[in-house]
């Protein structure tokens, strides 16, 4: 395989970051060697999170094996995981902002539309739901365990609904959270000809608020790995997780 130089677009200081985790890391587990240093490791890693290359390809250009790339990204991924915030770190930091924004996007995995529960008959593909909370300028604040339910029922069973009525915080959604109780509000339900003027004026500037959670989701799948997953659902959760923490690093 040919190998090229090539750019990643991530911040340096998400470098610096995952470099210096990566090095504490290694003190902690007593390790004294890697093939890799650990500002190429952590290169390794953001090329294969934000540019979603395959260990093969990331093995031929920072010369290494196969084998070797996929272990050095799997401990940078679950260094990463771990220290990504908790829904009640996200309830936290938001409990000045006016309101919320919820959403759920589906990330395409690598299976057959047979493969069951993972087919999205909405998407009419595969994936994975993810929940999204975003502050009211569109910005990431957190995203949930990916899987493969509705909207509405993955909000409940992550306790997303539960800790924004217990935080008393506003939050915005779509229709297919109707149901979802507590501080959640959605458009006022009913076909569009059948909806009063005031009806109609509510829906379109509840729109107006909830397009922005569109620049959140935009943000975690600008790292193109999600895009389309081609590993096992096992560790979706963590590499959304560890891309979490990349970003909210990124832009502090």
């Amino acid at each position: 395989m040919l190998a090229y130089p090539s750019g990643v677009d991530v911040s340096s200081s998400a470098l610096r970051f995952l470099s210096q985790q990566l090095r504490r890391h290694r003190r902690q587990i007593g390790s004294h060697w890697r093939r890799l240093s650990a500002g190429r490791r952590a290169m390794l890693t953001l090329a294969h999170l934000r540019v979603g290359h395959t260990y093969a390809q990331l093995a031929a250009g920072f010369g290494v094996g196969t084998t070797t790339a996929y272990h050095h990204v799997t401990e940078a991924v679950e260094l990463l995981a771990a220290l990504a915030p908790s829904l009640a770190d996200a309830m936290w930091t938001s409990s000045v902002k006016a309101y919320l924004i919820l959403d759920g996007t589906l990330l395409p995995i690598d299976r057959i539309a047979a493969d069951r529960p993972f087919y999205s008959c909405k998407h009419k593909k595969p994936g994975m739901n993810v929940q999204v909370i975003a502050g009211p300028l569109g910005r990431l604040l957190w995203a949930s365990l990916p899987g493969a339910i509705h909207d509405v029922r993955a909000a409940h069973e992550h306790g997303i609904i539960d800790a924004l009525t217990r935080a008393g915080i506003m939050c915005w959604a779509d229709k297919g959270y109707r149901g979802a109780g507590g501080t959640v509000r959605i458009p006022c339900w009913g076909r569009w000809k059948t909806l009063s003027a005031g009806q109609k004026a509510a829906n379109r500037s509840h729109a107006k608020i909830r397009a922005l959670v569109e620049q959140a989701i935009a943000t975690l799948k600008s790292w193109r790995l999600l895009r389309k997953l081609r590993c096992s659902t096992t560790p979706t959760t963590k590499l959304v997780h560890a891309i979490l923490t990349l970003h909210l690093i990124s832009s502090e």
